[in-house]
Protein backbone atom coordinates (compact mmCIF):
# COMPACT_ATOMS: atom_id res chain seq x y z
CA UNK A 1 0.00 0.00 0.00
CA UNK A 2 1.00 3.29 -0.33
CA UNK A 3 0.88 6.30 1.49
CA UNK A 4 -0.69 9.13 0.31
CA UNK A 5 0.95 12.45 0.57
CA UNK A 6 0.78 15.63 -0.80
CA UNK A 7 3.21 18.05 -2.39
CA UNK A 8 3.45 20.09 1.29
CA UNK A 9 4.38 16.73 2.28
CA UNK A 10 6.85 15.36 0.07
CA UNK A 11 8.72 18.69 0.22
CA UNK A 12 8.50 19.16 4.29
CA UNK A 13 9.97 15.49 4.41
CA UNK A 14 12.95 16.87 1.59
CA UNK A 15 13.61 19.79 3.71
CA UNK A 16 13.86 17.12 7.05
CA UNK A 17 16.09 15.20 4.66
CA UNK A 18 18.39 18.00 3.96
CA UNK A 19 18.80 19.05 7.28
CA UNK A 20 19.71 15.77 8.53
CA UNK A 21 22.28 14.77 5.97
CA UNK A 22 23.93 18.37 5.80
CA UNK A 23 23.96 19.35 9.83
CA UNK A 24 22.88 16.54 11.96
CA UNK A 25 24.87 13.98 10.32
CA UNK A 26 28.30 15.62 10.60
CA UNK A 27 27.34 16.89 13.99
CA UNK A 28 26.87 13.22 14.85
CA UNK A 29 29.81 11.68 13.27
CA UNK A 30 32.09 14.15 14.95
CA UNK A 31 30.33 12.90 18.47
CA UNK A 32 30.93 9.51 17.67
CA UNK A 33 34.59 10.53 16.41
CA UNK A 34 34.69 12.51 19.66
CA UNK A 35 33.62 9.91 21.41
CA UNK A 36 35.61 7.25 20.19
CA UNK A 37 38.89 9.05 20.99
CA UNK A 38 38.52 8.84 24.56
CA UNK A 39 39.91 5.47 24.80
CA UNK A 40 38.66 1.87 25.81
CA UNK A 41 35.38 1.25 23.29
CA UNK A 42 34.25 -1.70 26.03
CA UNK A 43 33.43 0.44 29.00
CA UNK A 44 32.81 4.13 26.84
CA UNK A 45 29.30 4.34 26.95
CA UNK A 46 29.61 7.71 25.21
CA UNK A 47 30.98 6.50 22.29
CA UNK A 48 27.90 3.80 22.32
CA UNK A 49 25.02 6.84 22.96
CA UNK A 50 26.34 9.14 20.01
CA UNK A 51 26.79 5.54 17.86
CA UNK A 52 23.23 5.14 18.58
CA UNK A 53 22.26 8.73 17.75
CA UNK A 54 23.66 8.67 14.42
CA UNK A 55 21.91 5.05 14.00
CA UNK A 56 18.50 6.56 14.54
CA UNK A 57 19.42 9.99 11.89
CA UNK A 58 20.12 7.39 9.15
CA UNK A 59 17.40 5.18 10.00
CA UNK A 60 14.87 8.51 10.09
CA UNK A 61 16.94 9.31 6.33
CA UNK A 62 15.99 5.83 5.17
CA UNK A 63 12.86 6.08 6.47
CA UNK A 64 11.96 9.49 4.66
CA UNK A 65 13.32 8.65 1.21
CA UNK A 66 11.58 4.73 1.11
CA UNK A 67 8.06 7.16 1.89
CA UNK A 68 8.73 9.48 -1.10
CA UNK A 69 9.85 6.77 -3.58
CA UNK A 70 6.75 4.95 -2.79
CA UNK A 71 4.30 7.77 -2.15
CA UNK A 72 1.09 8.28 -4.26
CA UNK A 73 0.61 12.15 -4.55
CA UNK A 74 -3.05 13.68 -4.00
CA UNK A 75 -4.31 17.00 -4.17
CA UNK A 76 -4.50 19.27 -1.56
CA UNK A 77 -7.22 21.21 -2.75
CA UNK A 78 -10.94 20.80 -2.42
CA UNK A 79 -14.11 22.47 -3.58
CA UNK A 80 -15.21 25.07 -1.40
CA UNK A 81 -18.20 23.83 -0.02
CA UNK A 82 -17.20 19.74 0.33
CA UNK A 83 -14.81 18.23 2.76
CA UNK A 84 -11.22 17.71 1.82
CA UNK A 85 -8.02 18.01 2.50
CA UNK A 86 -6.33 20.42 4.77
CA UNK A 87 -9.99 21.19 5.51
CA UNK A 88 -11.80 21.55 9.28
CA UNK A 89 -14.53 19.57 10.03
CA UNK A 90 -16.96 20.57 12.68
CA UNK A 91 -19.09 17.65 13.58
CA UNK A 92 -21.66 16.13 16.07
CA UNK A 93 -21.80 12.59 17.02
CA UNK A 94 -25.40 11.28 16.69
CA UNK A 95 -24.94 8.97 19.87
CA UNK A 96 -24.38 11.44 21.89
CA UNK A 97 -24.70 14.91 20.66
CA UNK A 98 -21.37 15.96 21.45
CA UNK A 99 -19.20 18.05 18.59
CA UNK A 100 -15.84 17.74 17.69
CA UNK A 101 -13.26 19.97 15.07
CA UNK A 102 -11.33 18.11 13.12
CA UNK A 103 -8.94 18.47 10.40
CA UNK A 104 -8.20 16.20 7.54
CA UNK A 105 -4.93 15.59 6.71
CA UNK A 106 -2.18 12.96 5.71
CA UNK A 107 -1.77 9.65 7.36
CA UNK A 108 1.72 10.83 8.20
CA UNK A 109 0.50 14.18 9.96
CA UNK A 110 -2.54 12.57 11.63
CA UNK A 111 -2.83 12.98 14.93
CA UNK A 112 -6.14 12.50 16.55
CA UNK A 113 -4.78 13.86 19.78
CA UNK A 114 -4.57 17.19 18.29
CA UNK A 115 -7.70 16.35 15.91
CA UNK A 116 -5.43 16.02 13.19
CA UNK A 117 -8.19 13.07 11.57
CA UNK A 118 -5.86 11.16 8.46
CA UNK A 119 -8.09 10.60 5.13
CA UNK A 120 -7.14 7.45 5.84
CA UNK A 121 -9.35 6.71 8.81
CA UNK A 122 -12.53 5.44 8.75
CA UNK A 123 -13.49 9.14 9.95
CA UNK A 124 -11.75 10.62 7.16
CA UNK A 125 -12.76 8.42 4.68
CA UNK A 126 -16.30 9.24 5.38
CA UNK A 127 -15.96 13.16 5.43
CA UNK A 128 -14.32 13.30 2.42
CA UNK A 129 -16.83 14.91 -0.28
CA UNK A 130 -19.45 15.50 1.91
CA UNK A 131 -21.01 18.98 2.60
CA UNK A 132 -22.13 20.82 5.27
CA UNK A 133 -25.73 19.63 6.65
CA UNK A 134 -24.76 15.59 5.35
CA UNK A 135 -25.35 12.56 7.58
CA UNK A 136 -22.23 10.74 7.23
CA UNK A 137 -22.14 7.16 8.37
CA UNK A 138 -18.83 5.96 9.69
CA UNK A 139 -18.04 2.44 9.06
CA UNK A 140 -15.01 1.35 11.83
CA UNK A 141 -15.55 -2.15 11.12
CA UNK A 142 -17.78 -5.11 9.63
CA UNK A 143 -19.92 -5.04 12.77
CA UNK A 144 -19.70 -1.01 14.43
CA UNK A 145 -20.25 1.83 12.78
CA UNK A 146 -21.81 5.27 13.80
CA UNK A 147 -23.49 8.50 12.32
CA UNK A 148 -22.06 11.97 12.04
CA UNK A 149 -23.57 15.31 11.05
CA UNK A 150 -21.75 18.07 9.87
CA UNK A 151 -22.39 21.24 10.92
CA UNK A 152 -19.48 22.99 9.13
CA UNK A 153 -16.88 23.16 7.18
CA UNK A 154 -13.85 25.37 7.05
CA UNK A 155 -11.14 25.81 4.25
CA UNK A 156 -8.32 26.34 5.78
CA UNK A 157 -4.79 26.64 4.72
CA UNK A 158 -1.46 24.11 4.82
CA UNK A 159 0.60 26.46 6.71
CA UNK A 160 3.51 23.41 7.03
CA UNK A 161 3.09 23.87 10.89
CA UNK A 162 1.66 19.77 11.42
CA UNK A 163 4.47 18.43 11.81
CA UNK A 164 5.62 14.69 9.85
CA UNK A 165 5.15 12.05 12.55
CA UNK A 166 8.35 9.60 12.96
CA UNK A 167 7.62 6.06 13.85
Amino acid sequence: MYNQLTKKDIEAMEAEIEERKLVIRPQLLEAVKEARAHGDLSENFEYYAAKREKNKNESRIRFLERMIKTAEVIPDESKEDEVGMNNTVEVQFEEDGSIEKYKIVTTMRGNSLEGLISVESPIGKALMGHKAGDRVYVQVNDSFGYYLLIKSIENTEDDGSDKIRSF
